[in-house]
């Protein structure tokens, strides 16, 4: 009989979900970084780029404190914001709306990473992983705090230039 599945397996499966989800980010960020035309949307994206890098330390970090391997797990989730992300660059290169698509794609990733924080430091609190509720708390406020900037960019500019152009 198979071995019945516990929370701490969903921890480790979503735990490579999430790790596959922040890879995917840092090769993405680049390129909306490029394509982006406002200087600080740009510069949104750059800062986020090398904070994923140290979101991707933590979660290796998280992996050590379970004893498991660094993997990633495909994210299909994920691989379907950066693909409608891709599909924005390509429909609305040099258009008055690219910023404010872009600006879309980065928010709907930060949503869904805030969701994902979210919910492994509850289950690694549970789980009575301190040190891993930790990790992922800080990486949760750098999340909610790059999406605040991005609502701040898409409010005070991108959103206006796109609809008076």
């Amino acid at each position: 009989m198979a071995k019945q599945k516990m929370l701490e397996d969903l921890f480790h499966d979503t735990l490579k979900d999430i790790y596959f989800a922040e890879k995917k980010i840092l090769a993405t960020l680049p390129k909306m970084a490029k394509a982006a035309q406002s200087a600080d949307l740009k510069a949104a994206f750059e800062k986020h780029r090398s904070e994923t890098e140290g979101h991707v330390a933590r979660l290796e970090q998280v992996f050590a404190i379970i004893d498991k391997k660094p993997q990633g797990k495909t994210c299909p989730a994920i691989v379907g914001i950066t693909d409608e992300g891709a599909e924005i660059m390509e429909e609305y290169k040099g258009s008055p709306a690219l910023d404010a698509g872009l600006l879309a794609a980065a928010q709907s990733v930060e949503h869904y990473e805030i969701s994902r924080y979210g919910t492994m430091r509850t289950w690694a609190g549970e789980l009575g992983l301190k040190d891993a509720v930790a990790l992922l708390e800080a990486t949760l406020k750098e999340e909610k705090a790059t999406d605040e900037t991005l609502t701040g960019i898409a409010t005070t500019a991108v959103n206006q230039q796109a609809e008076a152009a």
